[in-house]
């Protein structure tokens, strides 16, 4: 991992508050992802299963964590299952975790190589009525891969027939939607690693420059910032390719005049970041592109504002429509006769502002939380409103992630982001 350490008391407390939903005489267990296969001996990065991180810490492959709060054995209350780590694995594949350092990272006590898990497990299952299995719930989910979860679950369910089945998920949508201060300070980081690829990418635009080196910049940044990858697949989108919502070709030149729609963040120690920014390839605004611009900018601003604890997610989308509805009519995109006579199902000014404004941020981009809940604090959402117009050769999106306070307006983890029209054209032509 390029991360630094992060103090395990973050994973005990997240175990903590888990346990604390479990029914009584219940085990719950969740697995790391598998390493995916491209073809030949190739095969994809690893990317660990989120729940397991937020729970353990753990960032490994062939791992798994089983939590039986009520075990007779109070050493059994909270295991880990890695992976054997040797001097032969250790040449080849780099240094795996030892129990120590896996007790280090997580706060475990109990830790099994993994030949001894159906052993300990059969005597755990003797011991226990329930069995939390964590499937993906995520409103979003659209997996047709089974996966080293699904596995375990039927050989679980397969093994032991007569115990009661619980869902992990729902506790975990829940859980993981709500921030703790050392994941805010994560996510900082992985906002304050995006900025410095924006800002190196403001210097490198000019008329000629190709998607895929714009994006090559971002990398470059990120990567020597201690983050991994893009949190995303990042669209570079110039000109007309704006319009299309998830255009990641990246594969096309920067034309004068145009603008480019950047949508990236940067990963850190498995959080996301997710940033939308737009730019003009010459380093000034068209007067209309200015116009839309700051029409996108002033619907983030207020719908910002609208991100309190006790806001529920489909009015919040209903008032942000009505924002964008003043904006559309203001730049004569829309009239009122367009308003009065549109669809409810899907109002006038969809024609061009047609996604969502807000997802909730974290572990995943999309991350967890139930949507039919209402807003806490603590709570991290985007921001992203978008004006796309086709026949004008151009689409804009403004987008940044903030912290649901208690009290006032968000949080802004990307405040130091540039976004305002004339700070962005003053570092373009600085």
């Amino acid at each position: 991992m390029k991360y630094l350490p992060i103090d395990n008391k973050l994973f005990i407390k997240n175990r903590k508050n888990f346990t604390a939903k479990m029914k009584p005489s219940s085990l719950a267990v969740f697995n790391s992802n598998d390493i995916y296969p491209i073809s030949a001996d190739s095969t994809m990065p690893f990317e660990q299963h989120r729940d397991i991180f937020y729970l353990s810490g753990v960032d490994q492959e062939e791992s798994i964590l089983v939590l039986f709060p009520d075990c007779p054995k109070e050493k059994h209350r909270e295991i880990l299952f890695l992976k054997e780590t040797n001097e032969h694995i250790a040449v080849w594949e780099g240094e795996k975790l030892t129990k120590d350092a896996a007790f280090k990272t997580s706060g475990i006590k109990t830790v099994y190589w993994l030949q001894d898990m159906e052993k300990v497990m059969f005597e755990l299952m003797t011991q226990c009525d329930t069995v939390y299995i964590n499937t993906n719930e995520h409103y979003r989910a659209s997996v047709e891969t089974e996966t080293r979860e699904d596995r375990f679950t039927k050989w679980l369910k397969d093994k032991y027939p007569a115990h009661s089945v619980a869902k992990s998920n729902p506790i975990l949508q829940r859980l993981r939607s709500v921030k703790d201060k050392v994941e805010i300070d994560l996510l900082q980081q992985a906002c304050n690693i995006t900025e410095k690829g924006f800002r190196r990418v403001l210097g490198f635009v000019k008329p000629g420059v190709w998607e895929y080196e714009i994006e090559a910049e971002f990398m470059y940044e990120f990567l020597r910032n201690r983050s991994k990858k893009f949190a995303y697949t990042p669209i570079i989108a110039s000109g007309n390719n704006a319009n299309v919502l998830h255009y990641i070709e990246n594969n096309q030149q920067c034309k004068k005049g145009d603008l480019i729609l950047l949508d990236v963040g940067a990963e850190y120690a498995n959080y996301s970041s997710d940033m939308s920014r737009t730019i003009p390839v010459s380093g000034k605004f068209t007067k209309r592109q200015k116009e839309v611009y700051n029409a996108v900018n002033r619907v983030k601003n207020e719908a910002t504002k609208l991100l309190i604890p006790g806001t529920d997610w489909a009015e919040y989308h209903v008032e942000v429509g009505k924002l964008m509805t003043s904006e559309l009519l203001g730049l004569k995109l829309l009239d009122k006769a367009d308003v009065k006579n549109e669809n409810p199902d899907w109002p006038a000014y969809k024609k061009y502002f047609m996604h969502g404004t807000s997802h909730h941020m974290g572990l995943d981009t999309h991350d967890y939380g139930i949507l039919t809940e209402p807003m806490q604090a603590n709570m991290v959402f985007t921001v992203e409103p978008g004006i796309y117009i086709p026949a004008e050769g151009f689409g804009i999106r403004l987008e940044d992630d903030v912290v649901i306070q208690k009290k006032g307006e968000p949080f802004n983890l990307m405040r130091n982001i540039p976004i305002e029209a004339d700070e962005i054209e003053d570092i373009m032509n600085s």
